[in-house]
């Protein structure tokens, strides 16, 4: 039957509980429920970050409308157990990534339980928030290398949609080419580290973690694709419509939540990582001054544009049908909360690629204009260094400086993410060759 996947699609997306009402209370006591994910670090300013500050529960006492308000927060390890929850009635406020907001949009849809997006969190406008990784010791060196492996993900993730996008620029069938493996991220990572799994493509934070821990390499950049992923929150539209004053609550705590972040950024990886028990150097790789992604409540043209071209890699998968965007996507709430601050966070840039040091026993980090400088200062400093941060020459991806693929080009060193942008930039420049990070110190010592 051509409806298989489909069906598939929608059990694995069933409700979790019987019918009812997230929103509890005797009228006079009012309880909101948000669902996150608490490890997914760039959904952070509507989950792990903003639970911590206690924002939504100021802005909440702020109401002052006569009414005592709790907020029940519900952790989950990925987008699909909120989508089944807020379809039920139970979760009134989720926060997930591209490709789960678009089954979160076509399941709230076919139950007649409408949802929408209304702010964003994370994003890098590029695709560096997904990358595929092998083993530390793989000889796999480009995508081309991956035909016939195989290769975990998450189907139906934002994770997947780079997988399927990346191997079909190189010439490989997704569906024919490799041996898929449908994973959980944490079994994903155990099937690479067992050799289950030839290589690994997931979201943040896992390719990171995996880095730092010496337990994989890159072996694909997520931004080489040049296409905006990011994350986002949704609301159940009856939630919205029966208490507006509640969700725009929650966008401004959310927006106080992300001038936290920019302002205190290490401070907030120290937060995440005591709540998540992910390492701090791994949550300031995402999260940092000029981490991988950016965060912002705003609903940027650029991202609504992303998310209609994601569609076409879910309804190939058979896990949805045609989305209207246009009509899940719904800003009203995030404009009224922010007001006229609003329209200069619409327009605001991600910050310029910087590499960065975090020295050991520092609540700041040093920038750094350029890798070179940088080397210099871990050169001298190598016993007081916590963390050190590059940006892939090409994409601007920020990666940590000893996972990194170094190339010497004269008298300047420069830093990849994966070995296949390394090569590319070695044909474009003769004389440019790898060279390997200790020999990059040296050089710049």
């Amino acid at each position: 039957m051509k409806n298989k996947p489909v069906v598939a699609a929608l059990l694995l997306l069933a409700p979790l509980t019987a019918c009812g009402s997230a929103e509890a209370g005797d009228g006079s006591t009012v309880t909101v429920t948000v669902g996150y994910q608490s490890r997914t670090i760039n959904t952070v300013t509507a989950g792990t970050l903003l639970r911590s500050l206690g924002y939504f529960e100021k802005q909440l006492n702020s109401l002052h409308d006569g009414r005592t308000y709790k907020v029940d927060w519900q952790d989950y390890a990925t987008g699909a157990p909120i989508t089944a929850q807020m379809t039920a009635g139970k979760i009134d406020i989720g926060s997930m990534g591209d490709f789960p907001l678009l089954i979160n949009a076509a399941r709230g849809k076919q139950l007649g339980k409408p949802t929408h997006l209304v702010s964003v969190t994370g994003y890098n406008l590029r695709g560096g928030l997904n990358t595929i990784v092998t083993t530390p010791d793989s000889q796999l060196a480009a995508l081309a290398d991956l035909r016939g492996k195989k290769v975990s993900t998450s189907v139906g993730s934002a994770a997947d949609g780079t997988l399927v996008r990346a191997l079909q620029r190189a010439g490989i069938d997704p569906a024919k080419g490799i041996e898929k493996l449908n994973q959980q991220p944490a079994v994903g990572a155990s099937a690479l580290s067992a050799g289950s799994a030839d290589a690994l493509s997931q979201f943040v934070a896992w390719p990171g973690l995996l880095a730092y821990q010496g337990k994989a390499k890159a072996l694909y950049d997520g931004a080489e694709l040049n296409l905006p992923t990011f994350h986002g929150v949704t609301a159940r539209e009856d939630f919205a419509e029966k208490r507006p004053a509640v969700l725009e609550a929650f966008l401004k705590a959310q927006a106080r939540a992300t001038d936290y972040l920019d302002a205190h950024p290490v401070a907030a990886a120290e937060s995440v990582a005591k709540a998540t028990g992910l390492p701090a150097e791994v949550v300031y790789l995402y999260n940092g001054a000029h981490g991988i992604a950016t965060f912002d409540p705003s609903v940027k043209p650029q991202l609504v544009s992303a998310l209609k071209q994601d569609v076409s890699v879910l309804k190939a998968a058979g896990l949805t049908g045609d989305i209207d965007v246009d009509s899940f996507v719904d800003d009203q709430y995030v404009k009224k909360a922010l007001g006229s601050g609003y329209a200069k966070r619409l327009a605001a840039a991600p910050p310029a690629t910087a590499s960065e040091v975090w020295p050991k026993g520092a609540s700041a980090t040093r920038t750094f204009k350029t890798p070179d400088e940088l080397l210099t200062y871990v050169s001298a400093h190598q016993d007081g260094i916590r963390a050190a941060y590059v940006p892939d020459a090409t994409t601007g991806t920020l990666w940590f400086a000893d996972r990194a693929v170094w190339v010497a080009d004269g008298d300047r060193l420069l830093p990849f993410v994966a070995p296949q942008t390394a090569r590319a930039y070695i044909s474009a420049h003769a004389g440019a060759r790898v060279v390997t990070y200790a020999d990059a110190l040296e050089r710049a010592s």
